[in-house]
């Protein structure tokens, strides 16, 4: 999906209308989303049965099993699917994890996934908490983790073809059974179309199978077309045969077109332990989602579990919204719309604790540029979970203190206690953390990767991640890096009588959030390039002096303060040139120079050659002051190229984070 400078929006969601039985149609395709007579026994008959489920997961086989839906509708597919995932009998080498990987052009409000599923009493539990993690209708990939990570759902919004495409980029089959949905041939035929049996083809492992409701003979020749062994079993209830398959050969995987540097030459094994080094908000992540499957972890840090950027008291989930689509701003709302679902799970389940490690109690971001405002407020119109245009007074109510200008509002956000966090990632019994090691290098070894201090051993094992911030660039492989230091001071302030209704996140020049009982942490200043680790005296006024700006109400209480030796820290943010973080394997950079060296003539020429990647090695840094919203998702992507799986981002996306691009660039521009 090409994205890119063209118009910001959301997708549309259907017209629907509604049955007696509270059923929903579909009038721009005159259809119904499931049976009349008995949706649930017509998911099972058709899917589940027609691809031999739950039979296959109780047989050996890989530690996953992905299931991928041309249509996810009303999510009764999944809902069936996870319900029986839940139940199954579990066999020893049998799949561990379900992943469901599911496209729709035009995805359902979530009222109307409640409402379509109101019906089916028996799958209420599962329906309220696909609600809670239900996404924002943005175009794009939306990941979803359910049952500890165990269960995860992929929500692919867009046009099947562009959709298909993506997720057949990296050229790996990833799929074990197709749920072939969707409306009727006859009345949506862009869901069935010729050109989409290869590509789902290609998508295939070995002995994948599928199942479609359909019998229609163009269907039932462009399978057998594409490869799969095609045939005919009695359909559900009136209808007198379906069609079900499976692939009879792995096709020909299709040449590479372009310049594919991002692609791995060497497609990655899934490792059995990993190192990750820094035990900030990226490196906590990124141990607890390889954790989440079943991967023993090692975390190494030279200080405290966060100990550098990621050690401020309170911080805000902040995104950014722009009228037109960039990277950037893509994979700020993306990465947003899946951490603000990410902790909304945590305070749910008990593991974060609500006013103490953080609150979603939503944030008013200041704005005085009044085109922009007028420029969003339409787009906005239909996304109000995502933000909402606020006029002062309306502000000053949701905030609980006196607001002089318009903003953003963001019912979603609200502040986090980064250090709070990132204890929490770590309580999980495949993580080991090392911390206070002193510096640690990393050296290549035999089989793998090792970590030493000094002349001291730490820890050895295939794969590692260097999740350390600033000190990436340390790593001798990694000396190229374009990373910055940005010196930020934060200020501590004791609870006030002027800020004591303030009830959710404030971002002006700085930020503030609603107190704990140490009071309310605030700031930061931005100084790129400053090294000095000293709390200074000036910070602090700037701090309190860019607050009194944003809190006129309280201008008196902190002016008082301006003469006070308040407490506070200083840190460096990781940023890159470009403001996105870098994650991703690494590469062989002398490789690449030698692999793409002909772009430094002119950066248009196609290079049809795979990149060449350092094995085992990965990086996820460069989040700057942003990763409290990053992290999440950035650990999710890295997780998923670590182990083969289905990416949760878009390849444009994942290009625009691959630490591989700067030299790209550079090669493009002739610098290297």
């Amino acid at each position: 999906m090409e994205r890119c400078n063209s118009l910001w929006q959301p997708l549309p969601g259907p017209s629907l209308q509604w049955q007696d039985d509270g059923s929903p149609v579909a009038p721009a395709f005159a259809d119904v989303y499931y049976s009349r007579d008995n949706g649930l026994a017509e998911g099972r008959h058709v899917f589940l049965a027609g691809n031999a489920l739950p039979a296959r997961w109780a047989s050996p086989g890989a530690e996953r099993f992905v299931v991928a839906e041309t249509g996810f509708g009303t999510g009764l597919n999944f809902l069936l699917t996870w319900q029986a995932w839940r139940t199954r009998a579990t066999v020893p080498g049998a799949p561990r994890r379900l992943h469901y990987v599911a496209l729709e052009k035009f995805p359902l409000e979530v009222a109307q996934l409640q409402r379509a599923g109101a019906i089916w009493p028996e799958l209420a539990p599962l329906l309220a908490e696909l609600s809670t993690q239900y996404p924002l209708p943005l175009p794009g990939s939306h990941r979803a983790l359910f049952d500890r990570g165990e269960v995860v759902l992929d929500l692919w919004w867009g046009d099947i073809s562009a959709v298909l495409e993506d997720l057949g980029h990296a050229r790996t089959p990833l799929v074990d059974a197709w749920y072939l949905d969707g409306f009727a041939p006859a009345r949506n035929p862009a869901m069935w179309q010729p050109s989409l049996w290869p590509a789902i083809a290609a998508l295939s492992r070995p002995a994948a199978t599928f199942a479609t409701f359909t019998a229609a003979g163009a269907v039932r020749r462009g399978l057998g077309d594409a490869g799969f062994e095609v045939r005919k079993t009695p359909g559900f209830g009136r209808k007198r045969e379906q069609l079900c398959g499976r692939l009879r050969a792995t096709p020909r995987p299709m040449p590479l077109q372009g310049t594919p540097w991002d692609i791995p030459a060497q497609a990655p094994a899934m490792p059995g332990e990993v190192l990750v080094i820094g035990a900030g908000l990226a490196g906590c992540h990124t141990a607890a989602a390889l954790a989440r499957r079943g991967i023993r972890v090692t975390l190494l840090d030279q200080g405290n579990v966060a100990d550098g950027a990621s050690g401020n008291a309170q911080g805000v989930l902040y995104t950014r919204l722009s009228h037109r689509h960039s990277p950037l701003t893509d994979f700020a709302l993306a990465s947003f719309d899946f951490a603000s679902r990410h902790y909304r799970a945590g305070f749910a389940d008990g593991v974060l604790q609500v006013r103490v490690d953080g609150e979603l109690c939503g944030s008013f971001h200041q704005v005085a540029d009044s085109r922009e405002l007028e420029r969003m407020a339409p787009l906005l119109a239909p996304l109000s979970s995502l933000a909402q245009v606020l006029d002062a007074d309306r502000a000053s109510a949701l905030l609980g203190i006196a607001q002089p200008g318009t903003g953003f509002w963001y019912p979603n956000s609200g502040w986090m206690s980064p250090p709070a966090v990132c204890r929490q990632l770590l309580r999980h019994p495949l993580i080991t953390l090392r911390d206070n090691c002193g510096p640690v290098q990393l050296q290549r070894v035999e089989g793998g990767w090792q970590a030493i201090s000094g002349c001291e051993m730490l820890a050895r094992a295939p794969t590692a991640v260097i999740a350390a911030g600033t000190h990436c660039g340390d790593f001798g492989p990694l000396h190229w890096l374009p990373l910055k230091a940005i010196r930020g001071q934060t200020t501590q302030l004791p609870p006030l009588p002027d800020l004591a209704g303030l009830r959710a996140a404030l971002c002006h020049k700085g930020y503030i959030a609603p107190a704990t009982a140490a009071g309310h942490c605030i700031g930061a200043t931005f100084d790129p390039g400053d090294m000095d680790p000293e709390l200074r005296r000036p910070d602090q006024v700037q701090n309190l002096e860019q607050l009194a700006l944003a809190l006129p109400a309280a201008q008196s209480s902190l002016a008082g303060l301006a003469d006070s030796s308040l407490p506070g820290r200083t840190g460096w943010r990781c940023a890159s040139p470009d403001y996105l973080p870098l994650v991703g394997p690494v590469p062989d950079r002398e490789a690449f120079l030698c692999d793409y060296g002909p772009l430094r003539d002119n950066a248009r020429t196609a290079i049809p050659r795979a990149g060449r990647y350092l094995p085992g090695l990965y990086l996820n840094t460069g989040h700057g002051s942003r990763g409290l919203t990053s992290t999440p998702l950035a650990a999710e992507l890295l997780a998923s190229q670590l182990c083969g799986e289905p990416l949760p981002l878009e390849p444009e996306l994942i290009r625009a984070l691959a630490p591989a691009r700067f030299l790209i660039r550079d090669l493009g521009r002739n610098r290297i």
